[in-house]
């Protein structure tokens, strides 16, 4: 979801003074509590503080999906056990109203559910988001169902050695994550934050299976509801922010595609407004009404040209920083075909590219964090950074 060039305490004052900004407002869910040392009714993943996280955080996407099939318990252990600051969650319902973690709802790319031939009549073309697609959709198993599933990787292509672990896990439920996050919380002595994704909250809601009630009970139960928890919610739909923030008081963060999309709430509501209006000053500040940062494309923080290279940084980080927003950038990869065409070497697409390179200039645009599919990468970039 980096214009320093001075020295860490520089950009952690920078922080700091975004951060004071959003409290001056008086924004609710802002976070201004410091710490906590254990969490409440007996859970252990503590609390924690906007301001606690190091900066640039690292964001496990999706674990540390670079090595382990994405949205395993073996992704989010890999990518804790690798350092990564926060370690990310994508929500879909099931059938009889369970959370669990996948990226999409079609789940045809990341479970064997094609090898399944009790599940054969359950393949369907559904329109989601404006957008047809064929295959096995989450909503259509009870969780039952879909635990009798494997995980595998949804990309082989470019990452044949995850196929490795093809089978390995099941699809977990948001509340085993929960409790996950809890015993390693106890284990390690300190928070385990986690960033959970909203996914197609629309879509959802018009089957009857809203997300966001069930994430507040869940939220509630697991002592995350407060706006000091180790916690930051997310979605591409600012109504989903706008509801969760009615619901509970966990830190929240708005995606952002590219600058011509519409959130698809936007689309279903009349909403004309796109991107591009929402990166502009008055977008930023109606955002900063209800949410305490934002998780844009590297592409809305440095644009690339014809040829895929970077060009000159958008003025994204400083005018959100203005209206006291974070920034938490999506999506660093170290393979090449994902890497900004002046950083790729070599001639095959999914070998490493100078991954160091590319996150040195998106750090030095003041980013506050990045998602990284290899968080080791990230952090080993953050650390360069910090040293300067």
């Amino acid at each position: 979801m980096t214009e320093r060039v001075s020295g860490t305490p520089g950009r952690r004052a920078l922080l700091g003074a975004a951060v004071l900004s959003t409290a001056a407002l008086g924004l609710a869910g802002t976070a201004q509590a410091q710490a906590a040392e254990r969490g409440r009714g007996g859970h252990g993943g503590g609390h924690g503080s906007l301001r606690d996280l190091p900066v640039p955080t690292v964001i496990g996407h999706r674990g540390a999906s670079g090595y382990r099939p994405e949205h395993t318990l073996g992704s989010y252990q890999l990518a804790l056990d690798l350092g990564a600051h926060i370690v990310e969650q994508d929500l879909v319902p099931t059938k009889d109203g369970h959370l669990v973690c996948r990226h999409e709802n079609d789940i045809t790319a990341t479970t064997d559910v094609a090898d399944h031939p009790e599940f054969a009549g359950r393949k369907a073309t559904k329109k989601i988001d404006g957008v047809s697609y064929t295959g096995w959709f989450t909503e259509d198993f009870t969780l039952a169902e879909l635990k009798t599933l494997r995980a595998t990787e949804r990309i082989p292509g470019n990452r044949p050695d995850n196929t490795l672990y093809d089978g390995r896990w099941t699809i977990p439920t948001f509340e085993e994550v929960l409790r996950w996050a809890d015993k390693e919380g106890r284990k390690r002595k300190k928070p385990v934050w986690l960033y959970v994704e909203t996914k197609h909250p629309t879509y959802f809601r018009s089957l009857g299976l809203g997300l966001e009630e069930p994430l507040a009970r869940l939220l509630r139960r697991y002592g995350r509801d407060r706006r000091n928890a180790p916690l930051i919610l997310q979605s591409f739909e600012p109504s989903s922010i706008q509801r969760l923030a009615r619901l509970v008081d966990t830190p929240r963060i708005v995606l952002l595609s590219g600058p011509t999309t519409r959130p698809w709430d936007f689309v279903e509501s009349g909403d004309p407004r796109t991107v591009a209006d929402l990166v502009t000053p008055a977008g930023l500040k109606w955002i900063a009404s209800y949410a305490q940062g934002i998780g844009p494309t590297l592409d809305l923080v440095i644009p690339k040209d014809a040829a895929g290279r970077l060009t000159t940084p958008t003025t994204l980080v400083k005018d959100a920083h203005a209206r006291g927003l974070l920034l938490h950038p999506y999506t660093l990869r170290n393979e090449n075909s994902f890497l900004p065409a002046d950083f790729r070497r070599g001639t095959d697409p999914n070998a490493y590219g100078d991954v160091f390179g590319a996150a040195a200039a998106y750090f030095a645009t003041g980013i506050d964090g990045i998602f990284s599919d290899h968080p080791d990468t990230a952090l080993l970039a953050a650390a360069d950074f910090d040293g300067r």
